[in-house]
């Protein structure tokens, strides 16, 4: 990424920390450490405003510059400093050690979902309106494990919703940015503006298909992590971005990447419901054991009630023992939560090669029918469990 140097106006790469910094709801980038110090002292705007008298000066020492709830403060006497600090709670670095310990820290409150009344949407010429949904409105589709196809289900899942009339927003999470490639986009902003430039969710998402936009990624997210890791409540700030939205859409689906970073950590915070695929073999049976870890430590640590939704087998082969016992060994842990499978097909592959979604590519296949099926799941609720078989000529050609 490149910046002016608010400072001196010199173009540079933004390659550290420090040469990028948010203030007043506004961000000022640095060149050097040289002009970081001149704009912190004052010296390029005739001194700093003190934040207790709002008196005008130019920082001499470094006691006068204070860090408070993630904020930059100044104070051009001591009188001030113990002002500021008294106001905020603090407590000076010898009394620490006397002070009681504080309480658990309280669930932060977050803003509610807007869901918009029932809107009306035109089927097969005539007009109905648009059924509340069954399942979470903010979905997070996640593994700790790779390849057990989460890009594939988030794709599939919002092209389906908005198919059904459900005005959908998809965000990428993912540094590798494979929805955007699945879908064919092409994009100059992303999830990095958003999260590190404040910008809207609604002005950078891209329209992809009908009632379906598009919040891409790319490589850029890797300092998108490196700006949340120095943030105060570093784990919600997905979560604060993502509230301009809520009035935009009615569904919003997280495909998230398969680890545990810290975009993750922000992704379940700001879901309602997790979605998780589980390809049909013996490794990701064991994975699921640390989804459930993870859901568990978000609960009591995030202090945030995300729960699975859905657990979802995919690359079934109804003629393979292993997949066979997967699924039952799904059914028998999570109950109703275990949606029916998504059967092993070649044109799940080929579709994002295409840049469309399987509805486009092959909507007659099976596994454009699974999906119809997920889909009609999380929007009324209802639970399909009847066997899935085929025979090996079906499995090939479906």
């Amino acid at each position: 990424m490149h910046e002016s140097c608010t400072v001196c106006g010199r173009r540079f790469e933004v390659q550290f920390r420090y040469q990028m910094e948010e203030r007043d709801d506004a961000f000022s980038f640095f060149c050097s450490q040289a002009c970081q110090t001149k704009s912190l002292r004052g010296e390029t705007t005739n001194g700093v405003v003190c934040s207790c008298c709002n008196k005008r000066f130019v920082v001499d020492l470094v006691s006068q510059v204070l860090r408070i709830k993630g904020e930059t403060r100044y104070a051009c006497s001591e009188g001030c400093r113990a002002q500021l600090c008294a106001e905020a709670g603090g407590l000076r670095l010898g009394n620490a050690a006397a002070a009681v310990q504080p309480p658990p820290r309280a669930a932060t409150p977050r803003p509610a979902p807007v869901m918009k009344e029932p809107r009306e949407v035109k089927e097969s010429g005539t007009v109905a309106a648009l059924r509340p949904l069954a399942a979470p409105r903010r979905l997070a589709i996640f593994n700790h494990k790779g390849g057990t196809g989460k890009t594939t289900t988030s794709v599939s899942v919002a092209a389906g919703l908005a198919m059904r009339g459900y005005k959908v927003l998809l965000v990428d999470t993912d540094s590798q940015g494979n929805v955007g490639v699945s879908l064919g986009v092409k994009a100059d902003k992303t999830l990095y503006h958003v999260l590190v430039m404040g910008l809207r969710p609604q002005d950078v998402a891209m329209k992809v298909r009908d009632n379906l936009d598009v919040l891409p990624s790319n490589e850029t997210l890797a300092a998108a992590e490196l700006y949340l890791a120095g943030r105060q409540n570093r784990d919600r700030i997905l979560r604060d971005r993502l509230a301009a939205a809520n009035g935009h859409y009615d569904v919003v689906v997280l495909d998230c990447s398969p680890s545990l970073s810290l975009l993750n950590q922000n992704a379940l915070v700001f879901a309602d419901g997790i979605l998780v695929p589980v390809a049909c073999d013996f490794l990701s049976l064991v994975g699921v054991r640390q989804v459930i870890k993870t859901v568990k430590n978000v609960n009591a640590l995030l202090h945030h009630p995300v729960q699975i939704h859905g657990v979802l087998p995919t690359f079934y082969d109804s003629r393979a023992r292993i997949c066979r016992e997967a699924w039952d060994t799904l059914k028998e842990h999570f109950g109703d939560r275990c949606l029916s499978p998504i059967r092993a097909n070649t044109r799940v592959k080929e579709a994002p090669a295409q840049g469309k979604t399987i509805f486009e590519h092959a909507p007659d296949s099976h596994a454009a029918l699974d999906y119809e099926a997920v889909v009609e799941r999380l929007v009324t609720g209802s639970c399909a469990t009847t066997p899935i078989h085929e025979t090996a000529d079906e499995a090939m050609t479906g």
